[in-house]
């Protein structure tokens, strides 16, 4: 059973975080990387996407002086996406998953979160101005604000971190309970328990 619960830890582990972080940072090829804000300034960026991008994966990196910048139920940066007067994505990033934030470079202190603002499924040709703002979540010491695009990214399935994290709860459980009550079988055995040797015969004890 410990071993079992194990195994079921780490599926889930594969399932509910590896497998949504590689997709949502790894699949696809890189389109560009654009700042967005530095020096106090945010500026618009205009990029001309093909069709067959599709889908584009649209990743925020922030650069700020902290530890953690995720604010409950609070905006940290918005975006939103248009192309020929229509919008195509608009999200609000908060930041919440980025329990790991990267080491910045030399020249720019501070750590990077990264954040995902969403895929873009159809790509019509031409040009999308991406604009990317302040939230409602203040306090924040940012340094540097980079947009990523990727495309043909693959979509990331929606029901595999619920999913993942039932087999982490349920390997998790299971472990415990193993090794609670598989201490019983440790325990050394009552001599009294085992039946007296006979005293007469060839396996008779010697006295």
């Amino acid at each position: 059973m410990r071993l079992l619960s194990i195994l079921l830890i780490v599926a889930g582990a594969a399932i509910g975080v590896f497998y949504p972080w590689a997709t949502s940072n790894f699949s696809g090829s890189t389109i560009g990387t654009y700042r967005v804000y530095e020096g106090g300034r945010f500026r618009p960026v205009t990029v001309q996407l093909a069709a067959n991008d599709a889908p584009v994966r649209v990743l925020v990196d922030l650069t700020a002086l902290a530890e953690r910048v995720a604010s409950q139920q609070r905006t940290v940066l918005a975006l939103t996406a248009t192309s020929g007067g229509r919008t195509v994505l608009a999200s609000k990033l908060s930041f919440n998953h980025t329990d790991n934030p990267r080491e910045a470079s030399p020249q720019l202190p501070g750590k990077i979160f990264r954040d995902e603002a969403g895929v873009i499924g159809t790509v019509s040709p031409g040009a999308y101005v991406f604009t990317v703002g302040p939230g409602d979540a203040g306090g924040i010491d940012m340094r540097a604000v980079d947009l990523i695009l990727r495309a043909g990214a693959g979509s990331i399935d929606e029901r595999a971190r619920p999913a993942g994290y039932g087999l982490m709860g349920i390997g998790l459980v299971g472990l415990v309970l193993s090794l609670v009550f598989g201490r019983g079988g440790d325990r050394p055995r009552n001599p009294n328990s085992q039946p007296p040797a006979p005293r007469w015969g060839r396996n008779a004890s010697q006295r």
